[in-house]
């Protein structure tokens, strides 16, 4: 019992005394306490060890923990914004430009007032270069939409412009040129083709500079898209339109050419349209030969045609005279064809080339000479001329070869590519005098289909001659002969490409001889294009002297009014255009001097009234200020 008597007391602790009762004079709160115990607590903490990465493994750990502790933050709090930004900089820093715009869209959502993030993210996408906007056109069709309706004619144009430099659908294209044209910007709505070259957008590009009364512009437009499907990818809609262009401009020739060039290279299957176009225009406007071609051309189609639905039994004969090994009877069928066909009215060009391949096969050349040979003589056609050609070219047999070329050129004198290929042939041989020859015989006959063709192959064979003498000679001589735009920039970019000390004088003086030679041009328009093209060459190589004279030279464009005339003769309306003024032309004219003094006279009474209206507007807010002045003035007294 004393035992654990003396062991209970040992275990009651003794209760110290307190001396002094009364309360401190300086009292600490618990809020104090809890920081002083916090900031002892960063005090004995060590700083954290520094971290070598040395592969591609650490540094994914060290990404995805440092993501999680970022994505953690976020979780516990959405409303803070600095962990937002803090995380997307730091995705910035490491050159993840996606995440870190991802990042920021997250951000938008939680709070999309926030100055300072949509400042970030700016600054963000300026500094990383990333100018993309979503590739969605449902988008861009209600920007723009917005941006008009606002006023914002500029923004909205600069919109347009983004939009269209990643090539959207054709419908977005049509937006933007109507939009343009809304505001007068023809100049501006001239892209759609490049970007999206069907057919049907060539022609609404033709019509578009014809219904704004570039004539020219339209020819061009046509023309360059002959030129641009060439005969591979050759379309009768094409030239339908085409021919209806120059049919309501009275160039009835023209029509009749380009619906002859067309019917030549178009199969006949796909050309039913252009047959009735060019049968109701030679009853319209031709004479009795034009109206008979167009009878004879449609009666050979309809003989064509019969001849695919009936021809299978003679191909089965041909065919069987083949696998029996019986060429004789192959000859026999094959002649027997010709002769059936009445070749003075028409002819069938495939089967002549059958039949001279069926006789190399057989190793009879001189039977495939003499067929190919009685076929230039009882129905001489380009095709035929060609094939046999090229037969006598796989043989290296060159001076058949120049007697075909001679045959043919008698045969069609006007054929540009003819004359082209022989000359061609003749510098293969390393005969260039031969050659130039052929050029010089070429350009000098009186009819030609493609004259600019001819002489752009001349000037180009004696460049690769080298013989610039020559070259400029031959400028000058096509001059003579035509002032066209293009050729005196031609001519001008001829003399800049060759390695001299003054090719930049001699291409400065092609540019005014071009510009004074021009002066008198009807085609406003090209001579623009001329100037634009000096202007270009002066802001590359010119001096500041040099590009002033030649701004000095650019017109004025101005809007004006005309008459539209119908058809019938009856009076249609008016319609607006665009003319050129150039510098000398104002001068020559009072009334423009006149005019451009009313717009100058305009302007200062705008500038004047607008000056006006600032004052008045100070006043009144002077006013303003000095009623509310009195009023706090009167209530405090």
């Amino acid at each position: 019992i004393m035992a654990s008597t003396a062991a209970g007391k040992q275990r009651i602790p003794k209760v110290a005394k307190v001396k002094n009762k009364a309360p401190a004079e300086v009292q600490i709160t618990a809020e104090q306490l809890l920081r002083e115990a916090k900031e002892r607590e960063l005090e004995l903490l060590p700083p954290p060890p520094k971290q070598k990465i040395t592969d591609a493994e650490e540094l994914n750990d060290y990404k995805l923990k440092k993501r999680k502790g970022f994505e953690d933050n976020i979780r516990k709090n959405r409303t803070v914004i600095s962990n937002w930004i803090k995380y997307a900089q730091w995705e910035e820093s490491l050159k993840e430009v996606q995440r870190a715009r991802s990042i920021y869209e997250r951000a938008l959502d939680v709070d999309h007032r926030n100055i300072t993030l949509w400042l970030k993210y700016a600054e963000m996408k300026r500094d990383t270069g990333d100018a993309t906007s979503p590739r969605v056109n449902q988008f861009w069709y209600k920007y723009t939409y917005m941006e008009e309706m606002l006023g914002n004619i500029v923004g909205c144009r600069q919109v347009f412009e983004r939009w269209m430099e990643w090539e959207p659908e054709e419908q977005a294209w049509h937006s933007y040129i109507n939009f343009e044209l809304r505001y007068k910007e023809v100049d501006k709505s001239r892209t759609l083709v490049m970007v999206h070259p069907e057919v049907k957008n060539w022609i609404k590009y033709a019509h578009f500079e014809e219904k704004h009364g570039y004539i020219a512009r339209a020819r061009k437009v046509f023309e360059r898209a002959v030129e641009f499907f060439g005969e591979e990818h050759i379309n009768e809609n094409l030239y339908v339109a085409f021919s209806r262009f120059e049919e309501k401009q009275k160039e009835f020739e023209r029509v009749r050419i380009i619906y002859k060039y067309a019917l030549d290279r178009i199969p006949k299957q796909q050309a039913q349209e252009l047959f009735k176009n060019y049968t109701v225009f030679e009853k319209r406007f031709g004479d009795r030969r034009g109206i008979e071609d167009v009878i004879v051309s449609k009666r050979r189609f309809q003989y064509e045609e019969e001849v695919k639905v009936n021809h299978s039994t003679k191909c089965i004969m041909l065919i069987n005279e083949l696998e029996v090994k019986e060429p004789e009877r192959t000859r026999q069928v094959y002649q027997a064809c010709l002769e059936l066909i009445p070749h003075k009215k028409f002819t069938f060009a495939k089967i002549w080339p059958l039949y001279a391949q069926f006789e190399i096969r057989q190793k009879n050349l001189q039977n495939a000479r003499r067929g190919l040979g009685t076929a230039i003589g009882k129905c001489p056609k380009n095709k035929l001329f060609k094939g046999y050609i090229e037969l006598e070219l796989q043989l290296r047999e060159f001076d058949r070869c120049r007697k075909l070329y001679e045959k043919y050129l008698e045969f069609s004198p006007e054929n540009c590519t003819t004359w082209i290929k022989f000359a061609e042939l003749e510098t293969i041989l390393g005969d260039t005098e031969r050659a130039r020859a052929i050029f010089e015989l070429a350009i000098g006959q009186p009819r030609l289909d493609m004259p600019e063709v001819l002489w752009k192959s001349y000037i180009d064979s004696e460049i690769e001659q080298e013989e610039y003498e020559n070259t400029r000679g031959l400028y000058k001589r096509l001059l003579q002969r035509t002032q066209h735009v293009k050729v005196w920039i031609s001519y001008g970019q001829f003399e800049l490409s060759i390695d001299s000390d003054d090719r930049i004088q001699r291409c400065r003086q092609i540019y005014e001889e071009a510009n004074k030679s021009m002066q008198n041009c009807e085609e406003k328009e090209e001579r623009l294009m001329l100037l634009e093209s000096w202007r270009d060459f002066e802001d590359e190589l010119g001096s500041f002297a040099n590009k002033e004279r030649v701004q000095k030279l650019l017109p004025e464009k101005v809007k004006k009014r005309r008459k539209i005339t119908a058809e019938d003769g009856s009076d249609a309306g008016w319609e607006e255009y665009y003319d050129y003024i150039f510098p000398e032309d104002a001068a020559n004219q009072p009334n423009l001097k006149l005019l451009a003094m009313a717009k100058m006279w305009k302007k200062q009474q705008q500038q004047e009234d607008e000056d006006e209206d600032e004052e008045e507007q100070e006043e009144e807010e002077q006013q303003g200020i000095m009623s509310q002045t009195f009023a706090q003035l009167s209530c405090y007294l």
